[in-house]
Order: C-alpha cells, then sequence, then structure tokens
C-alpha cells in the first residue's frame, strides 16, 4: 500500500474523532486484538464504543474488522448428573467386568448399575463405543464385554474428558477434543451449545501512520462547542476538530407506508375521482349472502371445505324469511325472473352457514338489497378467506378489487370503458375483456392486461343476472367486477413470490423507489 503525503496523513489525524483517537492509541503497539480487549486496552466504557470508532476507522482505511463464529459448550443438568455418577455406558461396563465380562441387559437396571430411562442410553453407547457386543440367549439380550472394552475400562474417554473440563466454565468447542465434544452434543440435555462471535479489529499500515503522526499532540481536540466551553473560556485551550464531510455515514431510513399499502391508497384514490364512492361489510358472513344471493348453486363447488373457510362460532347467521323465500324461489325455479333456476329444493340450513367471506362481492350484494336505487357506482379494496395451497402466486388471505355501476344505459361498452380507464390511471394502458361464465353474471368476461410482453389475466366482470338483482328489488343493469390486488402489486414491484408481499424484508422496504 502507498501511503499519502504527510501533510494528508497529519489532515486525517487532525480530523479523527476522540473515539477514534483512543482505538489507534490503544491498538498501535499490539497491531491486532479482540473488542473486548480493547474496551479495557482503550479506557472504553462498553463494546458499542469500540465498535462505532472501529466502524468509522474502517471507512477511512485505518483499520479493518473480522468475524469468526464459534460455538459454545456449557454443562447442562443431565451432564452434571453424570459428572457424579459416571456415563450410562460407563457403569453398564464396569458392571458387567463385575459380572465376568457378561450378563443379561435386563440386569443392569435390576441391579441398579443404571436406571430404567437409561437402559436405551447405555445400550446404544456401548455398540457406539464398540465396548460391548450383543447375542439373543434364552429370549434375553445378552451383553459381552470386547476387547475394546476391556483395554478402555482403565481409561478416561474423550467425552468424559471434555465433561470434565466444562464442570467449572463453559469452553468453546474448539478448546474441546473434537471427538468428545461430538459425543456430548448428541446426547440429550448433557450439554448446552450456543453460538458466539468473535470480533477483532487489525490496523491498516495508514492507521500505523496517521497513529505514529502523534495521537496526543497539541492542545484537546474537541468535535462540538458547548454554552459551557464558551461560558468557560475553555474555547481557548481546545482545538476545534474540522468535520469531515467525505466520511462515511448511514443513510437515514425513517417510516414509510407498505407498497402494498400505498396500492391500496392509489386504487381508492383512482375511483374516487371517477366519482365512486366506497363500501364495504364484515368479513364474517353468512353462505346466504356469501353465495346464494349471487344465484350460486348449494352444490357449487366454492362451497367445499377445499374452498370455503366455514366457521364454528358463530355457527350459524340467521336469515331473514322473507328473503329467504325470494332467493329460494330464484333457485328453484327461477321465481318469476325469466329462469328456470337451478331445479333443486333450496335449504335455508346451508344458506345459514357462518363463513369468512370468499370474496367482496357480498359486500356489494348487501349494499344493491339496502339501496336498491339507480343511479350509483360504489367499490370496495378488502380482504377475502379462501381455502389455498400457500404457494408463490396463491395465499388463504388475499385483497380484492370490486366495483358496479348501476343506472338505466350501464352496458358491456360501459363496463369496458369504465375498467380501460381505470386500469389506465393504474399504469396499463391495454386491457382485454376475454368471454368466459360465472354463475352470477351474463354476460361474463375475464379481464386481463397487457404487461412484459403477454397479457395477464387479473379476474371477472359482467352484468349481473336477474336471478341476482330482481330478488332486492334492483330494476336497473348492473355492470360488476372483481379483481385481485396481490396479482397487480406483484407485477408493479417486480416479485415472483406473492409471499414476498408480506415477509417483513426490512431493507427491500427502505430501498424500493418512492414511485412506480
Amino acid at each position: 500500500m502507498t501511503l499519502p503525503p504527510p501533510e494528508k496523513i497529519q489532515e486525517l489525524r487532525d480530523k479523527l474523532s476522540p473515539g477514534e483517537r483512543k482505538l489507534l492509541h490503544a491498538l498501535a503497539p499490539l497491531g491486532e486484538a479482540s473488542v473486548e480487549h480493547l474496551v479495557a486496552k482503550g479506557g472504553f466504557d462498553q463494546v458499542v464504543e469500540v465498535m462505532g470508532s472501529a466502524s468509522w476507522a474502517k471507512a477511512k482505511g485505518l483499520v479493518t474488522l473480522s468475524e469468526r463464529l464459534y460455538d459454545v459448550l456449557a454443562i447442562d443438568d443431565e451432564g452434571r448428573r453424570y459428572l457424579n455418577a459416571g456415563l450410562p455406558e460407563r457403569r453398564a461396563l464396569t458392571f458387567l467386568l463385575g459380572r465376568g465380562g457378561a450378563a443379561p441387559a435386563p440386569l443392569l437396571v435390576q441391579e441398579g448399575a443404571i436406571a430404567a430411562e437409561e437402559q436405551s442410553i447405555a445400550l446404544g453407547w456401548l455398540k457406539r463405543k464398540g465396548w460391548a457386543t450383543f447375542s439373543k440367549a434364552g429370549g434375553e439380550t445378552v451383553l459381552e464385554v470386547t476387547a475394546k472394552g476391556r483395554a478402555e475400562a482403565a481409561h478416561t474417554t474423550p467425552d468424559e474428558e471434555a465433561l470434565r473440563k466444562l464442570e467449572h466454565k463453559p469452553l468453546p468447542a474448539d478448546d474441546l477434543d473434537k471427538t468428545g465434544a461430538e459425543w456430548l452434543r448428541s446426547r440429550k440435555s448433557v450439554v448446552r451449545v450456543t453460538d458466539h462471535i468473535e470480533r477483532r479489529i487489525v490496523i491498516t499500515e495508514l492507521g500505523r501512520a496517521v497513529a505514529a503522526a502523534g495521537l496526543d499532540a497539541g492542545k484537546p481536540t474537541v468535535g462540538q462547542l458547548t454554552h459551557e466551553i464558551l461560558v468557560s473560556g475553555k474555547w481557548k485551550e481546545v482545538d476545534l476538530r474540522p468535520y469531515d464531510i467525505g466520511a462515511f455515514a448511514p443513510t437515514p431510513a425513517g417510516g414509510r407506508p407498505h407498497p402494498l399499502s400505498e396500492m391500496i391508497d392509489e386504487t381508492r384514490r383512482i375511483f374516487l375521482a371517477m366519482g365512486f364512492t366506497e363500501i364495504d361489510d364484515d368479513y364474517i358472513q353468512s353462505a346466504f349472502w356469501n353465495m346464494d344471493a349471487l344465484f350460486i348453486p348449494q352444490d357449487h363447488p366454492a362451497r367445499d371445505l377445499q374452498d370455503t373457510f366455514y366457521l364454528e362460532r358463530p355457527k350459524r347467521i340467521s336469515v331473514d324469511d322473507e328473503l329467504a323465500r325470494k332467493v329460494a324461489a330464484v333457485h328453484e325455479n327461477g321465481g318469476g325472473t325469466g329462469s328456470s333456476g337451478w331445479g333443486y329444493t333450496w335449504s335455508k340450513d346451508a344458506a345459514e352457514q357462518a363463513l369468512l367471506r370468499t370474496h367482496t362481492t357480498v359486500a356489494t350484494i348487501r349494499h344493491l338489497a339496502a339501496n336498491p336505487h339507480s343511479p350509483q357506482k360504489v367499490f370496495a379494496v378488502s380482504r377475502c378467506f379462501r381455502r389455498e395451497a400457500v404457494d408463490a402466486t396463491h395465499l388463504p388471505e388475499f385483497h380484492q378489487i370490486e366495483g358496479i355501476v348501476v343506472e338505466p344505459t350501464a352496458s358491456l361498452s360501459m363496463l369496458k370503458g369504465t375498467l380501460t380507464e381505470f386500469y389506465r390511471r393504474l399504469g396499463f394502458p391495454k386491457v382485454r375483456l376475454v368471454p368466459s361464465y360465472f354463475p352470477y353474471t351474463e354476460p361474463s368476461m375475464e379481464v386481463s392486461v397487457w404487461y412484459n410482453g403477454a397479457w395477464m389475466e387479473l379476474g371477472g366482470s359482467g352484468v349481473f343476472r336477474p336471478e341476482v338483482t330482481l330478488p332486492f328489488g334492483i330494476k336497473d343493469p348492473v355492470i360488476a367486477w372483481g379483481h385481485g390486488l396481490e396479482r397487480l402489486a406483484m407485477v408493479r414491484y417486480g416479485l415472483k413470490d406473492i409471499r414476498d408481499l408480506y415477509m417483513p424484508d426490512i431493507d427491500w422496504l427502505r430501498h424500493r423507489p418512492l414511485l412506480p
């Protein structure tokens, strides 16, 4: 490394903070030291002071930092018992040798050599250490000491030696015999293992040069003029440390909304600017409002437990008899709507099952039932729940963008124009509607937006069927749509996995662009 000229070294020394000076003063004669050692050597009060000073010194090239992760073993409850009584296999070996080198396995417990709960431990380690062989005789397991067992009977094994070393204080695993440490780790409640980090600081050649320039030369250095210094006149006796405008400084990170919250707020602003009114309803609903009122038959796959969260408390939510009668007629025979219905016997019991709503359309139909007038435009951006296998594109809890327009001239062309304008304002200028099928709209369309060279499907839309609107006194056409918010968010923020939207990745939250 080529050192800068003396005047640059002098300038660098003058800009050192008091903590940096203390650090270099303590480190220069050592060359390298642990953080803990420098706390005492440098006269610091806490480790954090050393680390703070070292971080600033590192940014200036005066020191380097290194970290070493290592395990520390400490004796646990079972280990202390083994220190006094001996390892189970050691007691078993001693017993076998006292019986001539062989004995049935049950005698180990019956004669009190080991406790009943230690039998499997003792037998396992006798076999693992090669101290005994196992054979069957008269339906019993017979143990016989091997030559290795006899040879090692008078010697301390690696795990026994490691256990003795841990009797008085915890030790790094590297300070113990490798085999002994591994054997102790593999036993339950014998030792506790904790991770430790050793941080070391090494002075660089530039750091030595700065230290050699004289860290204590001249007047005391202060970094801030205080009221006390000015009033007392001490400012005459000190040197002011120059500001180093090129020094490293952390980027301040203030609070900011979560990106999903930002997108929900943006969606709200767009709909409100387009003249819509926001609505919502409870997460907990009856199957009547979640499905029956939307002309979804009671044997529809969406009602299965695989798709819907049914509740135990409350288990049922009562339904108004008059509304139930009207919806039952629609399901069974069309109820005067011009439809033939689904042709089955409708069950009020099934309709009163309590569940977590599977879509926000339940908020829409309940609003329309209470407000059947025309014209009106409402929307909802809220949570829904479905039994989904969690993967890169599915979660059991998600947000849905729901909207309707009710007026005499509502039509497919109005639906397409409304959605095209909404997605244009959201940043997707190309929108496509493709014919599809949904139980409660006719005609029905899938909505897609053009993104990254392909059409991306977002959800469904269409015109509510008379079987949905007429039972609640709604006379004019109703255009409606329901789309997933998370999928749009994944596209906007360049995510491949929907779960990333809900992970507490602080670094991503802090560094993503403020504007999409």
